[in-house]
């Protein structure tokens, strides 16, 4: 599975940070960023869940 974060949608709320810290850091311009954009079998779930607990939706998963 890969993520991404749309620049355009994101307020840097922070959920994604909140629920996978190990994928998502929310910097200084409060934009999520990804850390890394392969998501380990691991993290699947927590990643699934930011996307899903994103209030603006702006986190995008594939494959």
């Amino acid at each position: 599975m890969k993520v991404t974060v749309d620049p355009e949608l994101c307020e840097g709320n922070a959920v994604c940070e909140a629920l996978a810290p190990d994928v998502f850091a929310v910097g200084n311009a409060w934009q999520a960023q990804v850390l890394a954009a392969e998501v380990a079998e691991r993290d699947r779930d927590l990643v699934t869940r930011a996307a899903e607990s994103c209030p603006r939706l702006a986190i995008i998963l594939t494959g």
